[in-house]
């Protein structure tokens, strides 16, 4: 009898122009928390995707407590005991939590109908389970997003998974409902479950996993118990070098102010007279918690939902943000919180996606397109981005999510903005890609560009800023310098009008 309840022997995979996996393997033990880290492009995502039946492994092996398999579809890997959260959800928005987590099995009565009543009670039991009061019946695409990855989880612990696989889980949680699927975890690792878990962020690691290893360049570097690692020495086995610091020096020099909004008020998107001002060359960060409203703000501004009073000035001039379109011509871009669902098109390469929000510059007598235009344009986005990509032709799906996300900065840039709406710009990536995102992000700033930065994590935005402005309930609670506040401080002010 094998100690290990999942293995998986010299998996190797490759896709066009890419080797994506080569000679790796992974053991997981019964009851453990193992944590699968590496940088965007290590290969962690595909390897997660060869065990779940997404993709056929070229060569190696897979076992299942000592049983050989090999899953043709996810459905066959849920039936067989293995679940994976992904950390972009697939969800059928309009229809209720409980459909969506039995989806394709649902209860039937003896008339061979659904039975609403039975699938409703079975939902409100697994979500008891995890701590959460939502009702089964309510479409899932109206919850925000940190309980719409929590209905994610209960639909795998639907299934009585032996092996689950959670990839960045926590990205779109505050660290009160972290806490509460910590709490989960260590319950189902009592309970024997082996439990796979992929996060770029350190602390996590280092508090709830047993075992951690770590891939680089679609290789395993380390297998190794969780216990004695240091920070450090996961940052060098990922990235192959030393970080000597998380943030990169502040070089930029805000100037006069660029950006006004007053009183700014919107009934759909729950805000209440937002004020503020952001200078030329200033990163302003948004902190709160969930819900505070800083995702929503951004909308208003951008155009994207309606706002009821307020007003927003550029420069001295009242400009009036009604659609994108208008707030694309008053200068400014949006990176939204959400990359799958908003930012990336799946279906279309790198250069059809780094060119898409600038497309009226390589019309040519209205009739056609300039493909050399967007193909130097493209060019310029992966050199100036630092994009690692076979090619421009390359599916924008199969880029790791930092390399995805380098490609949506560089498409706003094509517009030559002045104010930019960063929502959760380093959300799913790596530390190594962190970085360069925030040196990008520096850049900018120094170049005169007004950054305005919405991140859940506070060492960011106290690492990042100039300063920090923290909402409560779709209002300002206050103002901090980052130099001389405390995440205490923020929290407090979080807290202010909830």
């Amino acid at each position: 009898m094998s100690e290990y309840l999942l293995e998986m022997e010299h998996i190797c995979k490759s896709f066009p122009g890419v080797r994506a996996l080569d000679d790796v393997s992974l053991r997981v033990r019964p009851g453990s928390i193992h944590a699968l880290m590496g940088e965007n492009g290590a290969g962690k995502s595909t390897l997660m995707k060869c065990l779940f039946g997404i993709y056929t492994p070229d060569s190696g092996s897979i076992r299942l407590d000592g049983r050989t398999v090999r899953f043709r579809s996810s459905r066959q890997a849920l039936e067989n005991g293995v679940a994976m959260v992904h950390q972009e959800l697939n969800q059928v928005n309009t229809r209720p939590v409980m459909e969506n987590i039995w989806l394709g099995r649902f209860p039937k009565t003896r008339l061979g109908t659904v039975d609403h009543k039975a699938m409703a009670a079975r939902t409100r039991e697994l979500l008891r389970g995890l701590e959460l009061d939502v009702d089964p019946r309510t479409p899932v695409g109206t919850l925000p997003v940190s309980l719409r990855q929590m209905v994610e989880i209960a639909k795998a612990l639907s299934y009585g998974s032996r092996v689950i696989v959670l990839d960045e889980p926590t990205s779109s949680l505050s660290g009160t409902e972290a806490e509460q699927l910590f709490r989960i975890l260590r319950r189902l690792r009592g309970e024997g479950c082996g439990i796979i878990y992929i996060s770029h962020k350190m602390s996590e690691i280092l508090g709830l996993s047993d075992e951690v290893t770590v891939m680089r360049d679609g290789r395993n570097i380390a297998s190794q118990p969780a216990r004695g690692l240091s920070m450090d020495t996961l940052i060098r086995q990922m990235v192959g070098r030393s970080l000597t610091n998380v943030y990169p020096p502040r070089t930029n020099r805000p100037g006069e102010v660029l950006l006004e909004v007053r009183n700014l008020s919107s009934r759909s998107r729950n805000l209440h007279g937002v004020s503020f001002t952001a200078r030329r060359g200033e990163i302003l960060g948004f902190a709160g918690l969930v819900g505070a409203g800083r995702t929503e703000l951004m909308e208003c501004l951008f155009g994207l939902a309606r706002t009821d009073s307020g007003e927003i000035t550029v420069g001295g001039r009242t400009v009036r943000n009604t659609s994108p379109r208008e707030a694309k011509r008053s200068g400014f871009a949006l990176l939204t919180e959400e990359r799958r669902k908003s930012g990336i098109l799946g279906v279309l390469d790198v250069r059809a996606n780094a060119t898409a929000a600038n497309l009226r510059a390589y019309l040519r007598a209205g009739l056609w397109l300039d493909g050399g235009a967007m193909e130097r344009d493209t060019g310029w986005v992966i050199q100036s981005m630092r994009v690692k990509t076979p090619s421009q032709r390359t599916l924008i799906r199969t880029l790791s999510g930092g390399n995805q996300q380098k490609v949506i900065l560089g498409r706003w840039l094509l517009t030559h903005p002045d104010i930019l709406l960063l929502d959760e710009p380093t959300r799913g990536v790596d530390v190594g890609a962190k970085y360069e995102i925030y040196q990008l992000i520096l850049e900018l700033a120094g170049k005169g560009r007004t950054v305005l930065m919405v991140s859940s994590e506070m060492p960011e935005l106290l690492g990042m800023c100039d300063r920090i402005v923290v909402m409560s309930n779709g209002r300002v609670a206050g103002e901090a310098d980052p130099a001389e506040t405390t995440q205490e401080e923020i929290l407090r002010l979080a807290g202010r009008y909830v």
